[in-house]
């Protein structure tokens, strides 16, 4: 579904990505981990339109979209969960799951989407008249990816959607993310705790200093014992 060749992208002279290369199969969960500033969140940007690439390809569906604008990329199926959740405070939820249909010419379909997203976040249809910025943080979180899958992606990508929640607000996050794989969405991943990360994902890169050093499936990334030492804060046997 999606194919990166050889991304090279720089700020100010400085290699944020260089030359990276990684696939994400249709109907999978690939996952991109690492420190930060190792490039996660630049690949994702890349890859919806917002950061200018120096070269390399981003095939999607065996399209190069690179230096289509970002609403021509979300157009074609692709949508981004940002770090931060970025909703609309001042907002209901209501409004702010409508936003995310605003591309759309099925309009006679929205209400229909509305009510699938109401069903795996029941919580969201409990709070559907309040304000976006009055919801706890998992709530706005499960308020941004409930925005993403009103414009209906084949591709969904998320950039840190465990960032600063509970532990048991983490859990039910990754559930639904496997729930909305099973409902026929491709997801791409960006995910600091890599335990969680990697025990969802069907395959997974590792990416340190803008090149990916290591890959492999969720399950042998677990096991190995570098990954283990560098992100999952267990030491190495002797």
């Amino acid at each position: 579904m999606l194919k990166i060749n050889h991304l090279k992208v720089s700020y100010g002279g400085i290699k944020a990505l260089n030359d990276i290369s990684f696939e994400v199969p249709a109907g999978k969960i690939v996952t991109l981990i690492g420190a930060n500033g190792a490039g996660k969140s630049t690949t994702l940007r890349s890859i919806i339109g917002l950061v200018k690439t120096d070269s390399g390809e981003i095939l999607y569906n065996d399209t190069n979209i690179v230096g289509l604008p970002t609403n021509k990329i979300v157009g074609q199926g692709i949508a981004l969960v940002p770090e931060g959740r970025r909703t609309f405070p001042d907002m209901t939820v209501l409004e702010n799951l409508k936003i995310g249909a605003y591309l759309r010419t099925d309009k006679s379909q929205i209400q229909e989407d509305i009510d699938w997203i109401y069903s795996i976040f029941p919580r969201l249809k409990e709070r559907h008249w309040q304000q976006a910025g009055t919801l706890s943080g998992g709530e706005q979180q499960m308020l941004a990816v409930g925005r993403a899958l009103m414009s209906r992606p084949k591709l969904m990508m998320m950039d840190e959607p465990s960032l600063g929640l509970a532990p048991i607000v983490v859990q039910e996050i990754f559930s639904i993310i496997r729930k909305i794989n099973q409902d026929g969405v491709t997801i791409l991943l960006i995910e600091q705790n890599a335990n969680m990360a990697l025990r969802t994902a069907d395959f997974g890169y590792v990416l340190a200093t803008g090149h990916i050093t290591m890959h492999g499936t969720g399950k042998e990334l677990l096991e190995n014992e570098e990954i283990r030492a560098a992100y999952l804060g267990k030491k190495k046997k002797k």
